[in-house]
């Protein structure tokens, strides 16, 4: 991993990098309570997901050198399609790196997008270590999920496209939240914004991490969560160092909170959100954050798994 370290200028360039290629998501007015706020639709990404922003800034930002040895990610899916789509733009050639249970959709539209997939178990391997042994047989680049700097800057050109869009600075940003690469992000680009990191019961390792001031692991025996897209092992030094003193203290959720934010979402929105793409709204929702007419509430990822979806709006999960 390089040393490189993120910063706001980056961030700035990303987000003309982002402008560049792909047109601005909307910032849709949501009532929530007695109160209208926004929700930044990344959903609406031409992968489902926020993801494709710090993929793109990574890829675009690789020397020819690099380029030509191809690269290899870590992904549970929206990663996964952000850097397939990106490396199929570019002319690179990707790996990725994504756990078997991970939604046959995920799967699906990375191996479509032209990259190769390799599976490893989850629990019981390693994602990172499954991948360095790829890149130590095979070489290639690394391009993680959330611990990259690229990636970071990439993310928080969101925050970017936020402010133009709403004229002003928002008051806080509520974000779901795996790694940290996206509230790291945020947090870089919209420097005088309050940022609250969104996590699943139990995966909350950025949270934890940040209110002991060290990295935390997940437990053995963690909870299973719906939020698939939400559930790294641990942070990385880098994402922990940009947190610290500067994102609001973690909030966690429930699946039955994240449930009744997809059917919200359906309901108020017309939008189809997936569960670790809903965990910043359903905690919105379950007042588990502060919420006024400058709040903007990131919906990340609409990679929903059909048949799991279709019973959660039926209300029947």
């Amino acid at each position: 991993m390089t040393d490189r370290i993120p910063t706001r200028e980056g961030v700035i360039a990303a987000a003309e990098s982002v402008a560049g290629i792909l047109p601005p998501t909307p910032l849709l007015p949501v009532t929530i309570g007695a109160v209208q706020a926004w929700v930044k639709a990344e959903v609406l990404q031409p992968i489902g997901s926020f993801k494709i922003r710090g993929a793109w800034w990574r890829l675009s930002n690789l020397t020819a050198n690099e380029r030509s040895g191809g690269v290899v990610a870590v992904s549970s899916g929206n990663h996964a399609q952000g850097v397939a789509w990106s490396a199929r733009r570019l002319g690179v050639k990707a790996a990725i790196v994504m756990p078997h249970d991970a939604p046959a959709v995920k799967l699906a539209n990375t191996r479509a997008l032209g990259a190769e997939v390799v599976l490893y178990q989850r629990p019981g391997e390693d994602r990172d270590a499954v991948a360095a042994r790829l890149i130590a047989g095979r070489g290639g680049t690394l391009v993680h999920a959330f611990g990259d700097p690229w990636v970071i800057e990439g993310q928080g050109s969101a925050a970017i496209e936020i402010a133009s869009q709403l004229g002003r600075a928002p008051s806080r940003i509520v974000a779901c939240c795996g790694g940290g690469g996206l509230t790291a992000g945020l947090a870089l680009g919209a420097p005088g914004s309050a940022v609250y990191p969104v996590e699943p019961v139990g995966w909350d390792m950025v949270g934890q991490a940040m209110a002991k001031g060290e990295l935390v692991h997940a437990a053995a025996d963690a909870p299973r969560t719906i939020c698939d897209a939400l559930q790294p092992n641990v942070t990385k030094p880098l994402n922990l160092a940009l947190l610290m003193g500067r994102a609001e203290p973690g909030v966690t959720v429930t699946d039955d909170e994240v449930r009744a934010a997809q059917r919200f979402a359906f309901a108020s929105l017309r939008l189809v959100v997936e569960p670790g793409g809903a965990a910043a709204l359903a905690a919105a929702l379950a007042g588990k954050v502060p919420v006024d007419a400058d709040t903007v509430i990131m919906l990340t990822g609409g990679n929903a798994d059909p048949a799991a979806y279709a019973a959660t709006i039926a209300g029947t999960p």
